[in-house]
C-alpha cells in the first residue's frame, strides 16, 4: 500500500512540474526589450521570441543569443525608428518583412504562411509588430491549425502578446 501511494505521490508531483513548465514557457514567449536588453540575453520558446517594436540594441542581443531571423509583421508606413532591414541584416540575421494590416489580415491563410515561414527557418526567430498584439493573433490561429482546441489556442496567442484582437481571433476561430 505504501509503495502505491508513494507512486501516486510521485506521479502527482512529476504531472504538476510538467504542467508549470508548460505555463512558464507560454508566459516567456513575449519578452520585454528593456529586461532582454538589460540583460544582455534572451532565450527562445519552442524557437521564438515575440516582442514589440526592438531597437538596435536589443537586436544587437537577439543576434548574439543566436537568433537566425527577424519577421517583421509592422507595414511599410509605420515608424520603426531605424531602418530595421539594415540593422538585421548588418547583424546576420536574415530580415523577413510579413506586414499584417486590418482585421482582414488576421487570418488563417497568414497563419499557414507564418508556419510556413517558422517551419522553414534554422535557428531561433524573432517576431515583432508594434506591440505583439498582431503576432500572438496570427500565432493563436496558427495553433488551432496544429489542432489545438480554441482556448488553449487563445492562450497561446495570449501568451505571444494578443490583446485587443482576441475577439477577432474568437471570430475567426468560430468561424472555421
Amino acid at each position: 500500500m505504501q509503495r502505491i501511494l508513494i507512486a501516486f505521490l510521485l506521479a502527482v508531483v512529476t504531472s504538476t512540474v510538467s504542467i508549470a513548465d508548460e505555463q512558464q514557457a507560454a508566459v516567456a514567449m513575449k519578452v520585454d526589450l528593456e529586461t532582454v536588453v538589460g540583460a544582455g540575453e534572451v532565450e527562445p520558446v519552442d524557437g521564438i521570441s515575440v516582442a514589440g517594436q526592438p531597437d538596435k540594441a536589443a537586436f544587437e542581443v537577439f543576434a548574439s543569443a543566436g537568433y537566425t531571423t527577424v519577421i517583421d509583421m509592422r507595414t511599410a508606413g509605420e515608424d520603426r525608428g531605424l531602418d530595421e532591414a539594415a540593422v538585421v541584416t548588418d547583424l546576420g540575421m536574415t530580415y523577413v518583412h510579413m506586414p499584417i494590416a486590418g482585421l482582414d489580415a488576421i487570418s488563417f491563410e497568414n497563419a499557414r504562411e507564418l508556419d510556413k515561414l517558422l517551419n522553414d527557418i534554422d535557428g531561433p526567430a524573432l517576431l515583432h509588430c508594434g506591440s505583439a498584439n498582431r503576432v500572438g493573433a496570427l500565432l493563436a490561429l496558427r495553433e488551432s491549425l496544429g489542432g489545438a482546441s480554441d482556448e488553449d489556442a487563445l492562450e497561446y496567442g495570449r501568451a505571444g502578446g494578443m490583446t485587443r484582437l482576441e475577439k477577432h481571433v474568437k471570430d475567426v476561430l468560430d468561424s472555421d
